[in-house]
């Protein structure tokens, strides 16, 4: 197999990450919505949770992204 032709596959497969995140925003926000939705005097205490777990979740398309690049432009 060509080696440029591995890089591109493997980049491609570290992309498969990004679905999970996708997946895991939407989880997210729609249950951050639908608990202030019920209890919109609550939402002090669970707006900082949504947004730790939006940057923990963001994260990791960002290692992600970051493989791949790697993978393509230094190995």
């Amino acid at each position: 197999m060509d080696p440029h032709a591995a890089k591109y596959i493997g980049a491609g497969f570290c992309m498969i990450a990004l679905l999970g995140v996708g997946i895991g925003l939407g989880n997210i926000f729609s249950s951050l919505i639908a608990a202030i939705a019920r209890n919109p005097s609550a939402k002090s205490e669970v707006y900082p949770v949504g947004l730790l777990g939006f940057a923990v979740t963001e994260a990791v398309a960002i290692f992600a992204l970051l493989i791949a690049f790697i993978i393509l432009f230094v190995a």
